[in-house]
């Protein structure tokens, strides 16, 4: 595989930008190689500068449930470009993407879009202190939220990828309000929600971790966590940034059946563009500004383009069968993957979820962020390089997830398992 108009780009890149990248984890420093710079996508594939075709697992990490380049998202991209890019202003689109995340998801009642997942979270538990007049945040050890400052204790997604415990810059006064727990562990969430002595707003949760691995809840933590959060009076807060619209058309509180009181989504909600949103029940939602004295704005929220794949995106998510078929093709694909790796890589664990799966170089189960650690991201390397040089592109980090779309075809997902059972094969002389 030739590479090298990549590798200068790269070189060109670390005098220009910190680290040559944009975002910590493209740097690929974790699976020992140099980034490839992508010059299109379309459908399953990307391709890079040089001429490289892959077969793509990654899916901008995500968003990408139709592909890449899907017609529909396409066209009204175009039709919205035809008006202008940015208004700054209202504009009709933000009231039917609206009605439609507000039709999809049970909780949400009213939603507030903003232009990113990170923008989302911390606007979010904002929201929560504001409406609960407490200042304590709870989340979960490897649980990833975006990186503003209340979230970078114990993260997952690239924290984890790159061995940061937290990070410079953070001060005491801010991490102080954030406690981090076990995720899974249901006892040590009581424990904690019924101290007495905490001031405690809200719990943000992934509902299913995606950012140290896909990691699936235990069977009665979100039930237990819904209970005693409504008991207590604490806001529950779903950070679906990447389960949004991608478990089912209702996300992951409608998969399992809970209703939190805010949600936050992520670019599924854009097809791809750079767009999040917040959004639940009204008496909360009605505390922000204009309307409360919580204080939120972003002058691209809203942004026409953005808006208009969202609609796109979400009108082609809510066709009759959608999930049920992707997520049948991500349960034939994570079985034959299992079955490879019991013949030629036994120390492996795969979960999946839906579309979305992680497949752990650990013979152990994997159900929280110490289980998680016992992976071995230098096998982890191994593996990535080998597919890569076959095709195959997959997330650049042990502890991210790896997504199935509607675009994979049938010998896309062959060719995958050949070409991973060849690379096991490899690995284990």
């Amino acid at each position: 595989m030739q590479t090298e108009q990549s590798r200068q780009l790269f070189q060109k890149a670390q005098t220009l930008i910190p680290g040559g990248v944009n975002s910590p984890v493209r740097a690929c420093k974790s699976v020992a190689c140099d980034p490839l710079f992508i010059a299109r996508a379309e459908g399953s594939k990307i391709y890079d500068i040089d001429g490289n075709t892959f077969v793509d697992f990654l899916g901008s990490w995500g968003p990408m449930i139709m592909g890449h380049n899907p017609p529909p998202v396409v066209e009204a991209i175009k039709n919205a470009l035809a008006n202008g890019t940015s208004y700054g202003a209202p504009c009709p689109a933000e009231v039917e993407l609206a009605e439609l995340v507000c039709g999809a998801l049970p909780s949400v009642e009213k939603v507030r879009f903003v232009s990113s997942g990170t923008e989302a979270t911390m606007s979010a538990v904002r929201l929560a202190r504001g409406y609960t007049g407490k200042k304590m945040i709870v989340k979960f050890d490897g649980c990833y939220h975006g990186h503003a400052d209340s979230f970078l204790v114990k993260a997952g997604s690239g924290v984890i990828t790159l061995g940061i415990p937290g990070s410079p810059g953070v001060p005491d006064d801010i991490v102080k309000n954030t406690i981090s727990i076990p995720y899974n562990d249901l006892e040590t969430l009581e424990k904690t929600l019924r101290d007495p002595k905490l001031d405690i707003a809200c719990v943000i949760v992934e509902p299913v971790a995606g950012n140290m691995g896909v990691i699936p809840p235990k069977a009665g933590f979100h039930e237990g966590l819904r209970s005693l959060t409504k008991e207590l009076g604490i806001v529950l807060i779903f950070d679906e940034v990447i389960t949004g619209f991608r478990l089912a058309y209702g996300g992951a509180q409608s998969y399992y059946n809970i209703m939190p009181d805010l949600t936050c989504l992520g670019k599924i909600i854009g097809g791809g563009l750079p767009v999040g949103a917040y959004g639940g029940k009204k008496e909360i939602m009605n505390q922000i500004a204009p309307e409360g004295p919580v204080y939120q704005a972003g002058t691209l929220s809203g942004n026409p383009l953005a808006m208009a794949a969202g609609i796109a995106t979400l009108k082609a998510l809510s066709a009759p069968g959608f999930y049920d078929r992707l997520n049948e093709k991500a349960a034939d694909f994570a079985k034959s993957l299992t079955d490879i790796a019991a013949k030629h890589m036994p120390a492996t664990t795969l979960n999946r979820v839906g579309s979305m799966m992680t497949n752990f170089f650990t013979a152990s189960p994997v159900t929280d962020f110490t289980s998680a650690m016992q992976a071995d991201p230098a096998k982890y390397a191994s593996f990535y390089r080998e597919m890569l040089a076959q095709g195959i592109y997959l997330a650049p980090s042990q502890f991210e997830a790896m997504f199935i779309s509607a675009a994979h075809s049938p010998e896309d997902l062959a060719a995958t398992l050949e070409k991973t059972e060849w690379s096991f094969k490899k690995m284990s002389k």
